[in-house]
Order: C-alpha cells, then sequence, then structure tokens
C-alpha cells in the first residue's frame, strides 16, 4: 500500500517543515513494524520548494492470514484461496489506516515541538492513493472529500486494460488537493475515511471504535453531509454502536449551537455515579452466578474440579452453607498458588476442616470424587482436546455423579466485541476450542441424555442481543427419577472400559 503527501514551500515557510510536522526526517529513510507487516517512511524529494513524504506499507498477507487463524472453532477457515491471493497487500485500507494512526499519531493530534505554531497553519497539500477501493465509486469519493476543502480527482482504474470491454474495477486512483486544511486534518480525514471508502475493517470492531472515531472527526464529522454513512460504515454497520456514535455527535452539534461545552450539556448523571455503575470484571460476575446456582441448588459439599489458583474455593468460603470444598487441579504450580492464596498454613482448625486441596485428572475416574452435592467445571473443558472430552464427561457425570454440575465455557460468538482480540483468535492460548451457544447445547444435552441429567442454561455477563452472552453456564441436575437405573447403567460401562483397558 502506498501514499504520498506533498507541499510547496517559501525561503520564509520552507516545504521541509512537513519532516517536522511529521516527525520524520527528511534525510533519514525509517521502518516502522506493525501487527502486520512493515511500514517505510522516505522522502522522494525534499527542499524548500517541494517535500513529499511517502508511506509504503509491505503487508505480509501470510502472517496476516495466520494470525486470524487461531485454534479450534474460533479459526478463521484455512481452504479458501482467496485469503493468499488478494488485494491486502496493494490497496489503501484499514491496514494503512492503522499504519497512519501509528507511524503518524503526533502529527493527527497536532503536535510539533520544534515548530509549536505549525501544525495549526494550513499550508498546501497534495495527497496521492494509487490504489484506492472505493464502494461507491468516485461519486461517493466525492461526497466524502469535497465537502472538508478537497479537490478531489478520483480515477477508476479498469478491471483489465486489455479488455477495455470488461469496465472498470471498483478502485479508484485518488489524488487530493488543498490549501486550506493543516496537516493534522489531512491525516485525521484519511484515517476515518480509507477504511469508509473500503467498508471493510480487518480487525473486530467494539465500543472503543466510537471514541476512536469521534476523536478523528472532531471539527468535520458532526457537520458532515455524510455523517450517517460514515459512521455506519466506519463502526462495521454495527447498529447500536452506530447509534451510540449518532447521539453524541448530535450532542456536540448542539454543544456549538448553544455556544457551550458538550460537558455541560451531557451532565445528567454525576461522574461519581457512573463510576460506582462500572461493571465488574467478567471473572467476578462468572463466579458470583456460580455460586448463584450452587446456593439455588441447596449444595453443601462442592467439588471444584480444575480449581486453577483457588479463585472459587476462596470465594467459596466466605459461605458457611458450603460445609465442605474440596479443590482439584492437574498442575501442582496451581494448587501451590491457591495453597498460598487461602493462606492454608495459618487457616483457623475449624476452617481449615472445610476445604482440600489435590491433585488429579479430570480424564480419570477417581473414587475421591463421589458423594458430593456438586461440582463445578468453570472454564474448563475447552482446555481439552476434543477426543479426551468424553473421558472427562464419564469421569464427572458417570462416575462421580453429583446432584449438580455447573459448567462455564466463552461463547465464542461474543469473541467480535473484544477489540484487543485479534480477528478469529480464540480467548487464551491454551483453548482447545471455543463453542458457540448452538453448540455448547447439542453437547450439554448429549451428556444429559446419557447420564441422566436434566439441563438449563444461563447467561453470565452482558447478553448481546446479537451474539450473546460472553460466557455460557449449563446447569445439570441429576433426573432422581433415573438415578438408580441410569446410574447403574453408566457405571457397568465404565467398569467394562476400564477393565478392557486393563
Amino acid at each position: 500500500m502506498f501514499l504520498t503527501i506533498t507541499t510547496t514551500g517559501t525561503p520564509e515557510r520552507p516545504a521541509t517543515d512537513l519532516g517536522f510536522l511529521l516527525h520524520k526526517h527528511p534525510d533519514n529513510a525509517q521502518t516502522f513494524s506493525t501487527s502486520y507487516g512493515i511500514a517505510h517512511v522516505f522522502y522522494p524529494e525534499a527542499d524548500a520548494r517541494r517535500c513529499t513524504a511517502a508511506l509504503l506499507l509491505e503487508v505480509d498477507a501470510v502472517a496476516l492470514v495466520r494470525r486470524g487463524k487461531g485454534k479450534g472453532r474460533g479459526g478463521a477457515p484455512d481452504a479458501a484461496l482467496a485469503q493468499y491471493v488478494n488485494d491486502r497487500p496493494y490497496a489503501a485500507s484499514s491496514l494503512l489506516a492503522v499504519a497512519i494512526g501509528n507511524v503518524f499519531s503526533s502529527a493527527m493530534r497536532g503536535v510539533c515541538r520544534a515548530r509549536p505554531e505549525a501544525p495549526a497553519q494550513p499550508r498546501p497539500l497534495r495527497v496521492e492513493v494509487p490504489a484506492l477501493p472505493a464502494r461507491g465509486g468516485p461519486e461517493l469519493v466525492r461526497r466524502l472529500f469535497e465537502p472538508l476543502g478537497w479537490t478531489v480527482t478520483a480515477t477508476p482504474v479498469a478491471l483489465d486494460t486489455a479488455f477495455p470491454e470488461w469496465g472498470d474495477s471498483r478502485y479508484v486512483a485518488l489524488v487530493l488537493e488543498s490549501g486550506t486544511l493543516t496537516l493534522s486534518e489531512a491525516l485525521r480525514h484519511l484515517y476515518v475515511l480509507l477504511p469508509v471508502l473500503d467498508d471493510a475493517k480487518h480487525y473486530w470492531v467494539s465500543s472503543e471504535e466510537v471514541d476512536k472515531l469521534l476523536r478523528a472527526g472532531e471539527g468535520w464529522l458532526p457537520g458532515h453531509p455524510e455523517q450517517k454513512l460514515i459512521t455506519s460504515r466506519y463502526l462495521s454497520r454495527r447498529w447500536s454502536l452506530t447509534r451510540e456514535a449518532m447521539e453524541r455527535l448530535e450532542l456536540v452539534r448542539l454543544a456549538e449551537a448553544d455556544d457551550s461545552e458538550v460537558e455541560e450539556l451531557d451532565n445528567a448523571v454525576e461522574e461519581e455515579t457512573e463510576a460506582e455503575e462500572k461493571p465488574a470484571p467478567l471473572a467476578v460476575q462468572r463466579r458470583e452466578a456460580i455460586l448463584g446456582a450452587l446456593k439455588r441448588s441447596g449444595a453443601a459439599r462442592v467439588l471444584d474440579l480444575g480449581c486453577g489458583q483457588g479463585q472459587l474455593v476462596q470465594a467459596l468460603l466466605k459461605d458457611p452453607s458450603f460445609t465442605e470444598i474440596v479443590g482439584v487441579d492437574v498442575s501442582m504450580r496451581a494448587l501451590t498458588i491457591a495453597s498460598r492464596r487461602l493462606k492454608l498454613d495459618r487457616m483457623g482448625e475449624r476452617q481449615a476442616a472445610r476445604v482440600q486441596l489435590f491433585q488429579g485428572s479430570l480424564a480419570y475416574t477417581d473414587k475421591r470424587l463421589n458423594g458430593y452435592d456438586a461440582a463445578v467445571l468453570s472454564e474448563v473443558i475447552e482446555h481439552l482436546d476434543l477426543p479426551r472430552l468424553p473421558a472427562l464427561e464419564y469421569a464427572v457425570f458417570g462416575a462421580a455423579r453429583p446432584r449438580t454440575v455447573l459448567v462455564t465455557t466463552p461463547n465464542v460468538e461474543y469473541n467480535v466485541r473484544w477489540e484487543t482480540l485479534p480477528a478469529g483468535h480464540v480467548r487464551h492460548g491454551d483453548h482447545r476450542f471455543e463453542w458457540t451457544r448452538g453448540e455448547f447445547r447439542t453437547w450439554a444435552h448429549r451428556v444429559a441424555e446419557l447420564h441422566g441429567y436434566t439441563v438449563e442454561f444461563t447467561p453470565v455477563g452482558p447478553d448481546d442481543p446479537e451474539v450473546g452472552p460472553p460466557t455460557q453456564m449449563a446447569v445439570f441436575e441429576r433426573d432422581t427419577a433415573e438415578t438408580s437405573t441410569a446410574g447403574t447403567g453408566t457405571a457397568t460401562v465404565g467398569a467394562a472400559k476400564e477393565a478392557n483397558a486393563a
């Protein structure tokens, strides 16, 4: 991907001031690592009369695909040739916009310590983008840039010059010229409008994108005639985010009309109240959901299977209604950390009698797990390879057979809401899979039917109307009417399997 910014100057205001504004010296060629390749900044020409800065982004298309694969169900499809043969290395897109934001961040903010007065000065600017996807054609390009003070030349690129009858491609060669804009304004226009014209982003869009849009659009987006289209496309047509952005832009417009600050109008809720209403972390919400389900089940003796560092065990100990709590994990290191967290060596005798930690693998039956009221598998199953999952199912539901079993696992559909999670990746490097809500329900119903349980499902965390909650929880209750027959049958099958294995 390639972009150039050219300015002209005079002896009093030399064009090489562009180097100060961009914080990149004209005599040097510089490289910057990005998540998707290497960005190069260099100056094809630089003198007092004319100066051109070039940004060349070399995209590693193969690395881009590999970053998106991840593991398990969260991975991107790997069979399509289009993932390797595409326009990503050449056509300006959100990849180039992100590079602009990273490489020219100070210039976008209008900061220049060496020339403090220079960022606020309009200057002659010419921006050239040889290959720009324009979903909407040259007409849309003009509708987006001309209201901002640009003279626009958007020349369609032929689909194939050898076959002119095929017509034009969706790409244009873009030239923007203006003498009334600052460099900061120009960069912010490009940062927003390049991905808008491409009508796509290479990363998941979350609520933080609204803040980015409003920061980059300050001073020009609230009054733009194509405000709604820009907002919708920039936020990947996410209606909830688009509505939030439009409401905030309207507030800016009202503040400007009233010659007041936004904070003066948006003062219905005090900052202290907003701080108090900040949602609890997902891990806390998950523990609270588990504790609530255990209380409703009437369980007193509880297994925390895959207890990790003991956070849930610690929470259970605070409630005296849980008279016996057992934490099990295959990792001795995790159990050591859990022991320190719980301060087992300094715990009173009565409290210490309620809790124990021991090492064990959930892939094998273990007589120590028999006879408990409830078992919790919190964020555990996704760490097992799928072929080993039936062994866990039998060890818990077929052999130990607690009255209640709680299973929580990530909902892969919600991953699109995490901005920091690269597209196609699972939430943790050790996750072997992450299930959709449908896949989780199918698995849970099969396990319940096989082992004589009923199952209900509870969302954990904000239940998004489009993609569901971040965590999904299944509450299994042993069917007392089938306890004797189902329990005997599965035990017999399990005994036969163990005998064959032996």
